[in-house]
C-alpha cells in the first residue's frame, strides 16, 4: 500500500511523449484510464456504448489502483470483463491525491508493458 505519493516529473514527461507519439496529442487522465481499461479487457472491438466506455475507465482505474494495493482483481465474467473489489482499510484519497497516484501508477504500468 502506498503511504506517500511522489510523482517523478521526468518519468511522467516520458509517458506523455510516448502517448503523444502514438496519438498525436497527450490524452487527458480519463482517456488514459480508458485506454488502459480497453487494453486490459483485451477485446479487439472499437465501438462501445457510453456505459461500456465508463466501465472501461473504471477497469483502467481499478487496474492502476490494484498496483498500489487499493483494489484486487476478483474474476473475469463470461464476457471477459474484469471485476475488482476494494481492499478493506485503504485510505480515501481526495481528487488531487488520486490523480497523482494514478499518474504514478500509469508510469509503472507503462514501465511494465
Amino acid at each position: 500500500m502506498i503511504t506517500e505519493i511522489h510523482l517523478d516529473p521526468e518519468k511522467w514527461g516520458q509517458v506523455e511523449v510516448q502517448l503523444q507519439a502514438r496519438f498525436g496529442k497527450v490524452p487527458d487522465l480519463q482517456t488514459i484510464t480508458y485506454l488502459i481499461g480497453h487494453r486490459e479487457l483485451g477485446m479487439l472491438r472499437s465501438k462501445f456504448t457510453k456505459e461500456e466506455k465508463q466501465e472501461l475507465m473504471h477497469v483502467g482505474v481499478c487496474t492502476l489502483l490494484s498496483q498500489a494495493g487499493y483494489y484486487e482483481l476478483k474474476y473475469k465474467d463470461e464476457e471477459g470483463w474484469p471485476h475488482f473489489d476494494k481492499v478493506a482499510g485503504t485510505p480515501r484519497l481526495d481528487g488531487d491525491m488520486q490523480d497523482m497516484l494514478l499518474k504514478v501508477m500509469i508510469i509503472e504500468y507503462f514501465e511494465n508493458m
